[in-house]
């Protein structure tokens, strides 16, 4: 019979984490940033805690990644340890370990509870070049005005339609500050502000765009830029994203 293999003492201490994608580092899929993350507490030496079994893993568990592709200043982990360590050793140590653009924020000593109980709802905002404030705001009332906008997404299981308006708490749109066009002495570029409840599906900031497209046909000169500004608990009422890690804080 094999062998069985040994069982691994569990972690002794358990830190939240949170992480920034800034500048071209926001094209780092999920699956690149956990080889990354991985790598990076091997370089900086953090007493991890491993799982047991035949093949034994650092004890990371990762909550509400964002798409490839967005920037964001509000990307979450769990990391669990062998002993018990000061968070902001540990944040220095792992900030230095990682690329510029994949940036620690913030360490903490997590409380009981699950970290992704606590991600509700995330802060959007996104770029759209070329696109008019005004054309915008028309955009962005036409949606709101909308009981249901269907949106389609490639899945793994193929062709997927679902409605992208149930999930959108805010949304609306503003000039990004100092972008003219020079021809029309315009703006060139106005910036949608979205806050996005978290669910199943999951709605993304691009089905948002998709869903806009659907209803008035606007288009982006160039590419938009989507970029996460804070995720965690909903305040539905006012609809706006708490800090996850805030009560962690406060009791450190």
């Amino acid at each position: 019979m094999r062998e069985q293999p040994q069982q691994q003492a569990p972690p002794v201490q358990r830190l939240r984490i949170r992480y920034a994608k800034r500048g071209r580092l926001r094209f780092t899929s999920h699956r690149d940033f956990s080889r990354a993350f991985e790598r990076a507490v091997v370089r900086a030496r953090i007493p991890m805690a491993y799982s047991s079994g035949f093949n034994p893993h650092p004890r990371i568990s990762y909550a509400g990644a964002s798409p490839t592709g967005a920037a964001s200043e509000a990307e979450y982990l769990e990391i669990g340890l062998a002993q018990v360590s000061d968070p902001a050793a540990v944040r220095e140590a792992l900030d230095e370990a990682l690329p510029p653009g994949l940036d620690v924020v913030e360490v903490v000593e997590a409380r009981p509870g699950s970290l992704s109980d606590l991600l509700e709802a995330s802060s959007w905002r996104i770029r759209l070049p070329g696109v008019p404030l005004g054309d915008a705001e028309r955009a962005v009332a036409t949606f709101l005005a909308a009981a249901e906008v269907p949106v389609e997404r490639m899945t793994k299981k193929g062709l997927r339609t679902f409605d992208c308006r149930a999930a959108v708490l805010r949304l609306g749109a503003e000039d990004a500050a100092g972008v003219v066009d020079a021809t029309t002495g315009t703006s060139a570029c106005a910036i949608l502000e979205v806050v996005l409840r978290h669910g199943t599906p999951s709605v993304r900031p691009d089905d948002v765009l998709a869903g806009l497209r659907t209803l008035v046909g606007h288009e982006a000169d160039a590419a938009p830029l989507h970029e996460r500004l804070a995720q965690g608990p909903l305040d539905a009422q006012l609809g706006t994203v708490g800090d996850p890690l805030a009560l962690h804080r406060d009791t450190a």
